[in-house]
């Protein structure tokens, strides 16, 4: 069997998404959707999306996610049921707890994406995260763009060019950290099975 790959987009939002411009919207409430859409309400239907694919015999699963999806990525890697795992400008995580979670259990190769001004997860908070994955076997790399806040990647304004060089760079960034360490960790044990990416 030749190894195959599809793109899963799983809605576990349940049809009720952020709206376009939704840190500009002063009539979007985020602190009560957020609580909406917290694991122990949507945990369960991902993992019913996972349960599903292993039934058709997908056997590997890389991960990448942004912001709010950020933190099922990590837990998701915590708990041993993907393999790759590239987050930008995630939130909603625990520092130090989360990683420590994450050094201790997980095995899957991580990228981190970061802005310099975020304050969701500062520049401190992000080397407390270099910190506590110093050793961690399976391999961990952070950028940190300079100028950008959260949401850098999917925010951006291309008549920026500040804006528009670090959305090039990142998309390049993640595009090659997505092949090097998709290609050398899902080959090892799984090169003939299929293999599937959820984002």
């Amino acid at each position: 069997m030749t190894s195959q790959s599809k793109t899963i987009a799983p809605d576990y939002l349940n049809g009720d998404p952020a709206p376009p411009y939704a840190s500009n919207n002063p009539n979007f409430d985020a602190p009560n959707w957020v609580k909406k859409y917290e694991p122990e309400v949507t945990r369960g239907f991902i993992n019913d999306v996972v349960h599903a694919l292993k039934g058709q015999g997908v056997t590997s699963f890389a991960v990448t996610r942004y912001c709010f999806g950020g933190r099922y990525a990590i837990d998701f890697a915590i708990d041993q049921v993907v393999d790759v795992v590239i987050v930008s400008h995630l939130s909603q995580v625990e520092i130090p707890k989360t990683f420590k979670d994450f050094a201790r259990f997980a095995k899957a190769p991580l990228l981190l994406e970061m802005g310099d001004q975020d304050r969701e997860v500062d520049v401190k908070k992000q080397g407390e995260i270099d910190d506590i994955l110093g050793d961690y076997a399976h391999g961990h790399k952070r950028e940190c763009w300079p100028g950008c806040g959260h949401g850098f990647a999917v925010r951006a304004d291309i008549l920026d060019p500040n804006n528009s060089r670090v959305k090039r760079g990142h998309s390049r960034a993640v595009l090659h950290g997505w092949r090097s360490i998709s290609e050398s960790h899902l080959s090892s044990g799984a090169a003939n099975a299929p293999r599937d990416e959820i984002v």
